[in-house]
């Protein structure tokens, strides 16, 4: 079925107030990729609603028309989970940025989905609450995002990724019917269908309102910076802390490529350039645990081999510690124009030998791989860092990508953490699930979305899209198998 865009273009500025649909081309560029840069795919049509009841009308709209859709937030996505790669209207929710209720004795607050996520702290921050999940893009990624891939962060360690704080969400479907999965408790008497809609990546309709949970800010924080002559040190420390029962907020390291990049992006060594790897611990709680759990990952550290560990109490100095881990990409961005992030999680125990294998990868392929990642849960976030101009740099670059995320899976591992599967990882999801789970997975997303207008083509593996799920839905067809017509369909 052909989309007549010019007139569904009329149709959504009947709908809409003025400027809220963008159809020329200079200002749809904005819009032809997320922050995975390396594919580029421009919308036909953007709208930019501000309301529910707006999102509403246009979905109704879409619905009628037979015309695929695209939920953005932010667009600071690194899988490709944003961008229209067929032609579908994007559904931009950049304006829709109201703090719709704030609740501090139900210790709650009600967000629509384009309120950037430090904004959501800093909203409660006075009446000495915070709110816990923080991506290092939290001073630009939306809250509808970090639903959509159910991002983690730094402190992801010891409190959650977004769905340990994401009680209820106002959602509209496909066919424009709003309805609240979830509610005002921790554990409702029901189908979990909130923690289904999470992590869904907008395949299964449009977060409109969303009710978050708040916490209490901790009475002590430390933040300890230690440096290491190896990555393999830097691990053990990380196995040892965790061992030892402490339980950090937040656990990240870096190795030695990262933290000159960072120095050089602020002028200074904040970091010791001549280290291998540095981690940083951050504890909190009451003020005597945290004195001894500072005290004890301290020593853990030194018997692990750390040279030098710094600690910092003062607020203003753990903020300075931690702005150069947030800044990490950006300061790589400065010497690499390109690069290209992977996200696969690890056990714990196999971070050594697979941190040796990913520096193997990077001589083998002859691509420099910078690493940062959430050590202590395992999140890793390799950076391999190139240059587009370079010919088929391209090719090489995704295959890097993909072996990496191989030793991930084959050391009991995941593809992703918390930047999604998108368009960018779905051919490996094969490598996780047989056909009969991505079978059942689709079928869920077809109770929510009949005809998959919703995000098509993502996070499934499909004949037209990866060319090993086309082979196996060729070998199995020969062997006689029945497959459920939702396993090829998406």
């Amino acid at each position: 079925m052909s989309i007549d865009w010019p007139v569904l273009e009329r149709e959504l500025r009947r709908l809409l107030p003025p400027r809220a649909v963008v159809s020329a081309r200079q200002e749809l560029l904005a819009y032809d990729c997320d922050g995975l840069t390396l594919h580029r795919h421009q919308p036909p049509l953007v709208v930019l609603p501000e309301t529910t009841a707006q999102v509403s009308a246009v979905l109704a709209l879409c619905h009628r028309e037979g015309v695929p859709f695209v939920a953005r937030g932010s667009g600071t996505g690194l899988s490709g989970g944003a961008v229209a790669e067929t032609e579908a209207l994007v559904v931009a929710t950049s304006r829709m940025r109201s703090v719709l209720r704030v609740d501090l004795p139900n210790r709650q607050v009600v967000v629509q989905p384009g309120v950037i996520n430090s904004w959501v702290s800093r909203a409660v921050a006075g009446d000495g609450f915070y709110y816990a999940p923080d991506p290092s893009s939290q001073v630009a990624c939306s809250i509808g995002g970090n639903v959509a891939e159910n991002s983690g962060g730094v402190h992801c360690l010891k409190y959650g990724v977004t769905s340990n704080h994401v009680l209820a969400l106002e959602v509209v479907l496909h066919d424009g019917t709003v309805t609240t999965l979830g509610g005002d408790l921790e554990e409702m008497p029901e189908l979990d269908l909130r923690g289904v809609f999470i992590g869904s990546e907008g395949t299964l309709g449009v977060a409109t309102a969303i009710t978050l949970r708040l916490l209490r800010a901790p009475q002590s924080v430390a933040v300890l910076l230690a440096d290491f002559t190896s990555m393999e040190a830097a691990g053990e420390a990380v196995r040892l802390v965790t061992a030892a029962g402490v339980l950090p907020a937040g656990m990240e390291m870096m190795d030695r490529l990262t933290i000159a990049a960072v120095d050089d992006y602020f002028g200074h060594d904040e970091y010791p350039r001549d280290a291998a790897a540095v981690l940083l611990i951050e504890l909190d709680g009451q003020q005597r645990e945290v004195a001894a759990a500072t005290e004890l990952a301290t020593a853990l550290c030194r018997q692990a081999g750390a040279r030098r560990v710094r600690e910092a109490w003062d607020a203003d100095e753990r903020a300075l510690l931690w702005k150069g881990r947030k800044s990490a990409i950006s300061a790589l961005g400065r010497r690499f124009p390109s690069y290209y992030l992977q996200d696969g999680v690890v056990p714990r125990s196999a971070l050594p030998r697979v941190l040796a294998a990913i520096e193997t990868l990077s001589e083998r392929f002859e691509l420099p791989v910078a690493n940062v990642f959430h050590a202590g849960d395992g999140n890793l976030h390799p950076l391999i860092l190139y240059r587009a101009a370079e010919p088929g740099i391209g090719e090489r670059v995704q295959q890097l990508g993909a072996e990496i995320l191989r030793l991930c899976v084959e050391a009991g591992g995941s593809i992703t953490g918390e930047h999604g599967v998108g368009s960018d990882k779905r051919c490996y999801l094969a490598w996780m699930f047989t056909p009969d789970d991505l079978a059942t997975m689709q079928l869920v997303r077809r109770a929510f979305d009949p005809q998959g207008r919703a995000n098509p083509g993502k996070i499934f593996p499909t004949p037209r899209t990866c060319a090993e799920s086309a082979r196996r839905v060729a070998v199995l067809k020969e062997e006689g198998v029945s497959l459920p017509e939702a396993a090829v369909v998406f």
